[in-house]
């Protein structure tokens, strides 16, 4: 490959009409041009990539300063969310003490119902021996005022009837007596079965308002925290997006930085064939400045010669011609296409163009498509060196599929061809190209519609958008 690269080079350089002096003092003259081209390229390509060297560092800087603020709001996330467990426990033992409060007012209530009816019974009680009560002292009243109990006693008829008389008026009074003391009993005890069920009741209705007040703070909490574990959430799914976008933005920087080593290293390439070509060049012309002096020195001593042999013989010698033939110029194949441009590359593949360049859909269409079945085979559009080649599931170049780039040097102008969607490919990163030599095949891979050949030139390096030209001014 790189021997078809130095004739093809030399053939472009070589002007066959002119004397061979001459062509090798021009074609050393448009190397050395090409030689300084590709060290401002290569300087160039260097300053873009301390440039995205720069990008890539802040970029770093972003991710990591991202990755912190992810730590510190899942940090936040897991402390609320440890509230929020700890308020939900709370609330469940809350919402226990309020269904056991509430056992205790059930409770509370069936002991209300039964010392409802036990007042209703001490009530009864007591309204019945208020009626005795009230009979007796109506009796009292009847008769004077107090019972004459004493007049009782001694109005025995006989011992007998003493006893009989004492121990009546005993039971009497002790009647009496016990009356008095239950109706009294009974009385304390209805009062302070009311006080303790008013008090009990008070209390648990009181005690039932406060967990409920306190049930309701503690689901006021937790709404709160709902909100603010929300919010985090929210925060960490914009952080996560901006990670994702940061990381897609970092590979996209060292695809760039790949493809610009790439194109580094095919400038360095070709400043070495280039090299290589003008040493070649200057040997042969220093070859043939040594032929022409002693071609020169030959025909001075032949001149000298024939000077002396006219003293003597006056015949004349034969004339001496020398001829120069210029290296021959291989032509590469030409194609029946016609893309009526300046012929600077020539056609990638044979087949109708489906697609021109331009904008549609708002973007920019960055080449042509050759409508080829699967299988076409593609050619180097120029001679060059291959950047890179990219497969389908492979980083960058996201949509080509199979894509090979080729890095030219051209009559002192640097240029990039892409070949995309392609089925197969022939060739390697650094690979020396010749134009017209099969590259690969084309196919449908990528994000494609159909089968198909998408061919792009770039005027420097792949640059996107950026530096896309219409390949169909550089056709021929």
């Amino acid at each position: 490959m790189k021997k078809a690269l130095s004739c093809a080079l030399i053939g472009t350089l070589v002007i066959s009409l002119s004397p061979i002096q001459q062509a090798s003092a021009q074609s050393i003259e448009d190397l050395n041009k090409e030689i300084e081209n590709l060290e401002k390229e290569q300087n160039t390509k260097q300053n873009e990539t301390n440039k995205l060297e720069e990008k890539q560092n802040e970029t770093e800087n972003k991710i990591n300063d991202n990755k912190a603020e992810q730590n510190k709001t899942q940090s936040d996330i897991n402390n609320i969310d440890q509230k929020l467990t700890d308020t939900r426990n709370k609330i469940d033992a809350k919402e226990k003490q309020i269904d056991a409060t509430n056992k205790e007012i059930e409770d509370l209530t069936n002991r209300i119902e039964e010392l409802k009816k036990e007042i209703k019974d001490l009530e009864e009680r007591i309204e019945k021996r208020d009626k005795l009560l009230k009979d007796r002292l109506r009796s009292i009243q009847q008769n004077g005022g107090e019972m004459p109990y004493i007049e009782v006693i001694f109005g025995s008829q006989s011992f007998g009837d003493f006893i009989s008389r004492s121990i009546s008026v005993n039971k009497i009074m002790d009647s009496d007596k016990e009356i008095m003391d239950q109706q009294k009993k009974d009385k304390a005890t209805l009062e302070a079965a009311k006080i303790e069920v008013e008090d009990k009741k008070e209390k648990i209705e009181t005690e039932k308002a406060n967990l409920e007040a306190q049930k309701k703070e503690l689901e006021s909490l937790k709404q709160d925290l709902d909100k603010q574990i929300a919010q985090k959430e929210k925060i960490m799914e914009k952080l996560e997006e901006e990670h994702n976008h940061l990381e897609e933005y970092k590979i996209s920087i060292e695809d760039e930085k790949q493809i610009l080593a790439n194109q580094a290293a095919a400038a360095a390439k070709a400043k070495e064939i280039a090299e290589s070509e003008k040493g070649k060049l200057e040997q042969a012309a220093r070859e043939q400045e040594e032929k022409a002096r002693k071609e020169a020195e030959a025909a001075a001593a032949a001149k000298k010669q024939a000077s002396e042999n006219n003293n003597t013989s006056s015949s004349s010698s034969d004339s001496k011609s020398s001829s120069t033939s210029s290296p021959s110029q291989s032509t590469p194949e030409v194609t029946t296409q016609s893309g009526g441009g300046n012929g600077t590359f020539s056609w990638p593949t044979s087949g109708t163009i489906s697609s021109t360049y331009g904008h549609r859909w708002g973007k920019l269409h960055r080449g042509i498509d050759f409508a080829v079945s699967v299988g076409t085979p593609v050619k180097a559009a120029a001679p060059g060196v291959v950047i890179q080649t990219n497969k389908e599931h492979g980083p960058g170049m996201n949509g080509y599929g199979n894509v090979i780039l080729i890095a030219h040097s051209i009559n002192g102008e640097t240029y990039t061809t892409l070949y995309a969607h392609l089925s197969s490919m022939a060739v390697s990163s650094g690979d020396v190209v010749s134009a017209g030599q099969v590259i690969g095949n084309s196919g449908n891979t990528g994000h494609s519609t159909g089968p198909h050949l998408h061919f792009e030139i770039h005027k420097g390096g792949w640059n996107g958008d950026a530096n896309a030209k219409d390949p169909m001014n550089y056709l021929p």
